[in-house]
């Protein structure tokens, strides 16, 4: 594997972008066209890319297995996206968002990625109302803010419960712009298996039309990854069921180092399980608690309806404990608080698990009707799922895994450990640190696409001027081969036991050893029951159908399988992080009141992980990671 460059640039935090873009080596616009770049994924970071690209002039192929970019899970973002406007004048800068996305990762993020993801933040805004994005505006016509978790400002922008639709509209319709140039070519319904590696160099992807089962290899001068995270390696999870980890797994196990992988984000506010054979969790935005109040009954077991219970039986635990941010403490922190307090017996609803989020003070000092202007679709939703009226009564909320904060390992250009291999939004793992602030991952997502990577993927390109290759070179033949054979594996084990049900019983592990609290024994027993899973797996999984054909059961197969060694890592990665920082929870590493315990001095450090073979132990290598403007301290938000 490429040893770990971050690539960071020399000089003062807010000079490093612009000084590293002015170095940075750049291809001719007439060159531009001889070069083919492929992206994977047409989610906010996907989409952008490539319209951005070929707006550039590079010849752009983009790929993705559902039937149109609309329906990638960016359009699921509710909340909003960070920028930092300072249009409410509260005190908000480049450096506020810096500092609070740095603070909210528990310190565990590179400080010069952070620091570009905040500068470019405010240029997201002005190219999204640019597009006609309908951010929801004050009386005036001025663009309106709200708050988020983690921060004390106003500074995010929203079009009320649907803001990662309404941005990814307006990604995609760039995007089909540049289809109908002839600037991109799409591959919808086509799944990436496998990356193509020439002379230490990525090359191409080897991928399955979903409808037709044709496998086939694409080439090209440079590869880039926008395939979001791996929460459903959890089986329940807010993603769209569709959402995996394969494109950036089968990447890993051909050199890509994986960093930080148990950096994995609780969002506090779903809606809880409500049966054994639920398939996903509905995510209710961390916007609702900005008007809304969380609390639990002050009495154990207390059955009552919640407006039967008197104010002062009731707990309003986040504004008691965290009183300088109240209901909008960070998403971990959150979660753990709900989670403590239905462990205590305190919990609400069928099988305790739940706390309220409660509108009525909210309703009572702004009105029924700016409520409804403000979450009306996401109350809609609500009522819908569960048949209850939250302007009647509280909705019933409780932790879910949502977002992940580690990925494959870049560089401070984006580049993986593998040289041409480019990595953006949800799939890397450069700007959160162990704890995503709420409407990071669209700002994330769009300045990965629409501003970084175009800028240093010309670099590579001019540096290493990558040589034609065909479909007949050894190292292609290879890797179509391979995924023609694991199709095959996977469709000649005609075993007893659907994907579906050992999905779930991973899902059951990790949730149990490895989500929203750890500890070493349980970890140990994940580590001893997950391998013994996959074995059971290769052994005894049921896949009907050929592979010449639409076979979702397929599909699922292949995800699972990659499912079950990523989270064989995962445990790994939070056995060895002896600490406890953002949504890495050690419960023997805890303060006296129960918060995360830091270890900078043995874990300040990104751990990037190195594929050894198949069912061997995977290498660790460390990225320290210093912190030159963000004084390190015990995070607090009291």
């Amino acid at each position: 594997m490429r040893p770990l460059e971050s690539r960071v640039p020399s000089g003062p935090i807010e000079q490093k972008w612009d000084k590293h873009r002015f170095e940075m080596k750049l291809v001719n616009p007439a060159n531009k066209r001889k070069y083919t770049v492929l992206v994977v994924g047409s989610g906010l970071a996907g989409a952008s890319a490539a319209a951005t690209l070929s707006e550039l002039g590079y010849n752009v192929k983009c790929f993705f297995f559902h039937d149109s970019p609309r329906r990638a899970h960016s359009i699921a973002a509710q909340g909003g996206i960070n920028a930092a406007k300072n249009y409410r004048n509260d005190g908000d800068s480049i450096y506020r968002l810096f500092y609070d996305t740095v603070k909210g990762g528990d310190f565990r993020s590179r400080e010069a990625n952070v620091y570009r993801l905040a500068q470019v933040s405010v240029e997201i805004i002005d190219q999204c109302v640019a597009q006609g994005v309908p951010f929801a505006r004050e009386y005036g016509g001025l663009l309106a803010n709200r708050s988020f978790g983690g921060a004390q400002v106003s500074r995010t922008f929203y079009a009320r419960g649907q803001t990662g639709q309404q941005l990814l509209l307006g990604a995609y319709q760039q995007l089909e712009k540049e289809i109908g140039r002839g600037g991109v070519t799409v591959y919808p319904r086509t799944e990436m298996l496998d990356l193509i590696v020439v002379d230490g160099q990525a090359r191409g992807i080897v991928t399955r039309d979903t409808v037709s089962g044709r496998i086939s290899s694409h080439l090209g001068d440079a590869v880039v990854l926008g395939t979001g995270g791996y929460g459903n390696v959890f089986y329940l999870s807010t993603n769209a069921k569709g959402s995996n980890a394969t494109a950036i797994w089968r990447a890993h196990k051909r050199g890509a180092a994986f960093a930080n992988p148990c950096y994995t984000q609780i969002h506090p506010t779903c809606i809880p399980v409500s049966g054994e054979y639920q398939s996903k969790l509905t995510l209710m935005s961390e916007s609702l608690r900005n008007d809304g109040r969380v609390w639990v009954p002050r009495q154990k077991g207390d059955q009552r309806r919640p407006e039967q219970i008197p104010e002062n039986e009731r707990d309003y635990y986040l504004e008691r404990k965290y009183p300088s941010f109240g209901n909008l403490a960070p998403r971990d922190i959150a979660s753990r608080a709900a989670k403590e307090a239905c462990d205590q017996g305190l919990g609400v609803g069928e099988g305790g698990l739940g706390v309220y989020l409660d509108f009525a003070d909210a309703i009572k000092r702004l009105g029924e009707q700016t409520i409804r202007e403000r979450y009306g679709n996401l109350f809609q939703m609500y009522q819908r799922i569960t048949d209850e009226n939250p302007f009647v009564g509280p909705m019933r909320i409780y932790p879910a895994v949502h977002y992940t904060m580690g990925g494959l390992w870049v560089d401070y250009n984006l580049m993986s450990t593998i040289p041409g291999l480019h990595v953006i939004g949800e799939a890397n793992f450069s700007d959160h640190g162990a704890n995503r602030l709420g409407a990071s991952a669209l700002m994330q997502g769009l300045a990965d696409g629409y501003f970084v990577l175009p800028a240093t993927i010309g670099d590579y390109l001019a540096s290493s001027k990558p040589g034609r290759i065909d479909t007949d070179h050894p190292d292609v033949r290879q890797a179509e081969t391979e995924v023609t054979e694991s199709t095959s594996k996977l469709l000649g084990i005609k075993g007893k036991r659907t994907v579906d049900s050992f999905h779930r019983e991973l899902g059951k592990i990790m949730w149990d050893h490895c989500g929203m609290a750890r500890n070493a024994a349980g970890l140990q027993r994940a580590l001893q029951l997950i391998p013994e899973l996959r074995a059971e797996f290769w052994s005894n999984v049921n896949v009907p159908g050929s592979h010449a054909e639409l076979n979702q059961a397929l599909e699922k197969a292949g995800r699972v399988a990659d499912f079950l060694e990523l989270g064989e890592l995962m445990c790994a990665d939070a056995l060895h992080r002896e600490e406890s920082c953002g949504g890495h929870f050690r419960e023997e590493y805890q303060t006296g009141d129960g918060e995360a315990l830091r270890n900078d001095e043995l874990f300040a450090y990104a751990a990037a992980w190195e594929y050894c073979g198949a069912n061997q132990p995977e290498r660790m290598h460390r990225e320290p990671l210093g912190f030159e403007y963000v004084q390190l301290a015990q995070r607090s938000y009291k």
